[in-house]
């Protein structure tokens, strides 16, 4: 913990608060459900959390899978294993449990500087962060929030550095609120609970408490950080050195998944179905529409170019928010190769 990071962010806190808050409100905090298994025919496994930031991971497994079954090519070669939180993910790709997952680029960065042998390979989506307050809050700007608590995912989340960025506009800082680590799919129901005046994270979070009527949003990335990444498709550097076509092949699906989604609301619409599935994301597909259509723009996927300066920007606030203990050269965590070889593949959904 650095010193102008809150006593309050950590694990401790995050437990004190929501032992009270989910025995209250457990009935609409959304489900969430441990990395499933790998099926007989070992796919490689891409982890990634129930989140429309993630959208293009399910989309591209289904696709795969529709491919293959009409060829007759037998089983799709990748499968999504689903985590409720960035630790589990995190140590689950340090550890070698699982070889790919969709990862906070920051935290990428940050485990590259420590030595762990990983690779950004592929961006997974534009915008998609909300940062909620209940609908009787008094709050009608960041100032109202000084004093307040607020849940983030994790002080690695490019959700942390917008809350900074919106707190910065205001004439704030970290220390003006109580910061809380919560894992994505609790916050809606700590929120309910009033365990938290707000929280900041990826969709489909917010839009759960705003459609259920207790939540609305104080501020949006489609509106405040119109080229905000977060989360990238993040691979070990030994599944590249063994096997680079089967990553090409990902990230073409990945990339092509990303155009498919933004052509119109019917594509939308049908990923939401298949998302809201407990292969995939086991969430209401009303949700995730709710995420799709308010407004269209609200998580958009279609633009996955990997742009240095972008990445730069996202290490040098990491750097400032002391996430980062030294800058990271942009050619140590990302590799191009597979972004500028990619090759159309058919999204047949």
């Amino acid at each position: 913990m650095t010193p102008d990071e809150p006593a309050t962010l950590h694990a401790l806190r995050r437990r004190q608060v929501l032992k009270g808050a989910l025995a209250a409100a457990a009935p609409l905090a959304l489900p969430s459900a441990p990395a499933g298994a790998a099926s007989a025919h070992k796919p490689l496994v891409v982890g990634g959390l129930p989140v429309t930031c993630n959208l293009t991971l399910p989309i591209a497994c289904q696709a795969r899978i529709a491919v293959n079954a009409k060829s007759g090519a037998g089983p799709s070669p990748f499968a999504y294993a689903k985590f409720s939180g960035w630790p589990e993910v995190k140590e689950s790709l340090m550890t070698g449990r699982i070889p790919a997952a969709y990862m906070l680029a920051p935290l990428v960065m940050d485990l590259v500087d420590s030595r762990i042998p990983l690779k950004i390979v592929s961006l997974g989506h534009r915008s998609g962060a909300v940062i909620m307050v209940r609908t009787d809050s008094p709050a009608r700007s960041f100032r109202d929030l000084r004093g307040k608590s607020i849940a983030i995912p994790s002080r690695f989340a490019v959700d942390y550095l917008f809350l900074r960025k919106m707190l910065a506009r205001a004439g704030m800082t970290p220390k003006d609120i109580t910061l809380i680590e919560m894992a994505p799919p609790d916050m809606p129901a700590a929120l309910y609970a009033r365990a938290v005046d707000a929280y900041c994270t990826g969709e489909p979070f917010g839009a759960a408490a705003q459609r259920a009527g207790y939540a609305r949003p104080l501020a949006m990335t489609r509106d405040e950080w119109r080229n905000y990444i977060c989360c990238v498709l993040t691979v070990r550097e030994d599944l590249i050195e063994s096997n680079p076509a089967l990553v090409q092949d990902l990230v073409n699906h990945i990339q092509a998944a990303g155009d498919w989604l933004d052509k119109g609301p019917a594509n939308r619409d049908k990923a939401a179905l298949i998302a809201s599935s407990r292969t995939y994301f086991g969430q209401d597909p009303k949700i995730i529409k709710f995420v799709m259509d308010n407004p269209e723009d609200r998580v958009t996927y279609g633009d996955l170019r990997l742009i240095r300066a972008e990445f730069d920007e996202l290490m040098q606030l990491s750097v400032e928010a002391k996430t980062l203990k030294r800058p990271v050269a942009y050619e140590r965590y990302v590799d191009e190769r597979f972004y500028k070889n990619i090759k159309p593949v058919p999204i047949p959904l």
